[in-house]
């Protein structure tokens, strides 16, 4: 069977990692290809992920650019089609919620190729956020769905998605995570930043919501000003986030912030290291709501829903909002040692992958 990955975004690259070691270890089975759409392009962005996460180098780079997503989908749609009229796999499997997620799956669907969607059925119920009409899209196209929990399984019933075509294997973010935890123990960078273990924050803030609306960021920064009062705060800054913060006339109020360290996107094996040493989470990321709650870290996140409730319900994820007082007297309560307590989910183990190839070992039905 070959099979075609797409992935463009950082997120992309933490789950295609081990959903394509796995095919890998079946080579007379799979032949895997790897297409990289160019989603992020960057070095911070995407080349560091493909050196920490030990991934090979795409097979195809589509290298679709711009800020736009409306051009960039189109971008992504042309030229994901030339891919798959040159290769003729015999399924696209795409992951996560990105435009990249979506245009891929849209360009297999015309092309009358199979889709399976990984991380399928996540609904945050909130139709203004980009990433949930990737979502809703690519399950309504999809012949194979993914899933990580019972709540996802529900959504996807709800939409009269068939049952035969759904399967629960796990989070494959988790995969990776759990394999990288040993090469991630010996990065430098909590050291090299003189922080303590438990004794730091560690925030990220990405969302259009959040970033482009001068209002909240503004609002953001004003809790981060007075959190890191208590407890030093490191902030890998997101480009969109940067760019926020410097038209918005924020740059000067963030620089005040003597305990606040601002740097560019980290690499995964670093930011795995200071999150699992962290006194708390800060962010708007839905990864990281994941991975705090596998890491038994307190995570507050700055958004008023999540398609991860489960994160929520049975995590360390707390929903802040964006206002700045609920913000502080959450930070604040983790920092009295009142911080949620949590459990894993099921299926949240480090062998989703094995799990998903083993469906795809069976073969795979059209919808």
């Amino acid at each position: 069977m070959k099979i075609v990955l797409a992935a463009g975004a950082r997120p992309n690259f933490m789950k295609v990692a081990p959903i394509l070691a796995e095919l890998r270890s079946y080579p007379e089975e799979f032949v895997p290809i790897l297409v990289h759409t160019g989603q992020h392009y960057d070095h911070e962005m995407s080349s560091i992920f493909f050196s920490d996460l030990e991934l090979p180098p795409p097979d195809f780079h589509l290298e679709a650019r711009g800020d736009d997503p409306v051009a960039q989908t189109a971008h992504i749609l042309t030229g994901f089609d030339s891919v798959l009229r040159a290769e003729k796999p015999d399924l696209v499997a795409v992951v996560g919620d990105t435009t990249s997620t979506l245009a891929c799956a849209l360009a297999a669907s015309k092309g009358d190729v199979p889709v399976a969607h990984v991380e399928a059925g996540l609904r945050s119920g909130d139709r203004r956020m980009p990433e949930e009409l990737n979502r809703i899209g690519t399950d309504a196209l999809a012949d194979v769905l993914f899933t990580y929990s019972e709540d996802s399984d529900a959504n996807l019933i709800a939409e009269n998605v068939p049952a035969s075509c759904i399967f629960r294997v796990g989070n494959v973010m988790i995969d990776t995570m759990v394999r990288m935890r040993p090469r991630a123990a010996s990065s430098s960078v909590r050291e090299d930043l003189g922080l303590v273990p438990g004794g730091y924050a560690v925030a990220t803030l990405h969302r259009p919501s959040n970033v482009d609306d001068a209002q909240t960021l503004e609002g953001i920064a004003q809790a981060f000003a007075r959190i890191q009062e208590r407890i030093p705060i490191v902030f890998p800054v997101h480009p969109r986030t940067r760019k926020s913060i410097e038209s918005s006339g924020l740059a000067s109020s963030f620089a005040k912030m003597e305990r606040v360290c601002m740097s560019g996107p980290m690499g995964y094996l670093d930011l795995l290291k200071l999150l699992e040493n962290a006194r708390m989470v800060l962010t708007d990321s839905g990864g990281l709501q994941e991975e705090t709650t596998v890491l038994n870290v307190p995570c507050l996140t700055l958004r008023s829903n999540t398609e991860r409730p489960i994160t929520v319900e049975m995590g360390t994820n707390v929903l802040v909002g964006s206002e700045p007082d609920r913000i502080v007297g959450e930070a604040f309560r983790v920092l009295e040692g009142k911080s949620k307590k949590g459990r894993i989910p099921d299926l949240w183990d480090g062998r989703s992958a094995e799990r998903l190839v083993a469906v795809l070992r069976r073969g795979v039905d059209r919808r």
